[in-house]
């Protein structure tokens, strides 16, 4: 059972340069493609980066970048367990937005910021019924609960914050989002008699 998951923050950072004709661009055309580049450069490669982090150590990741030399844009998801942390991560980007824009006078940036989705844990604590419940049908299947958190989003989350307090329970799913990813049949089935006790829980409960 997961009743935990990662807060998430967009990010997207336009910089900006001065488009010239290469003929006679010296002294006057400012390469935004090289500006992002410099500042994707500037990020570290051995922390705060999914393939340096795992547990419940957040990070930034560059997702998509496109541009030519006038304009150039880097996208970002900021993901933590804490939320108060993605504050922090952010400025951390800022800062080397600003660091980066030092070094090709000329060029501009502006930085965009959306909330994506926050930890459902901090829903799920103000209702601790939800969750126990949940245990509880998952050993009326056989099962032995173990708790643990995503190192992402969840529908879960989203329902939490929408007014429906919701852990995820298993589905049986096995690799997910790679070319091997699977469903194992066994583990759909205990899926569904834990759902059946779930319900026979919330019924005894209500009476």
């Amino acid at each position: 059972m997961e009743d935990e998951n990662f807060s998430a923050d967009g990010m997207k950072v336009i910089f900006k340069g001065i488009s010239a004709h290469p003929g006679s661009a010296k002294g006057k055309m400012v390469n935004a493609i090289k500006v992002a580049n410099y500042f994707l450069e500037l990020l570290p490669k051995d922390e705060l980066t999914p393939e340096s982090t795992d547990d419940r150590y957040g990070f930034v990741h560059p997702v998509h970048m496109e541009g030519g030399v006038e304009q150039a844009t880097v996208q970002f998801i900021i993901r933590d367990f804490y939320t108060h942390k993605l504050a922090a991560y952010e400025s951390f980007l800022k800062d080397r937005v600003e660091e980066s824009l030092q070094q090709f006078p000329g060029a501009t940036a502006e930085i965009f910021i959306n909330e994506q989705y926050r930890n459902m844990k901090e829903v799920l604590d103000q209702h601790p019924h939800v969750v126990a419940y949940a245990s509880q049908a998952i050993e009326r299947a056989g099962c032995v609960t173990r708790t643990a958190g995503i190192r992402g989003g969840t529908d879960g989350a989203r329902l939490s914050y929408m007014g429906l307090p919701c852990p995820n329970i298993f589905t049986g799913e096995m690799a997910l989002h790679g070319k091997h990813e699977y469903v194992s049949v066994q583990d759909m089935q205990k899926s569904v008699e834990t759902l059946v006790h779930l319900t026979m829980i919330c019924e005894e409960q209500a009476s």
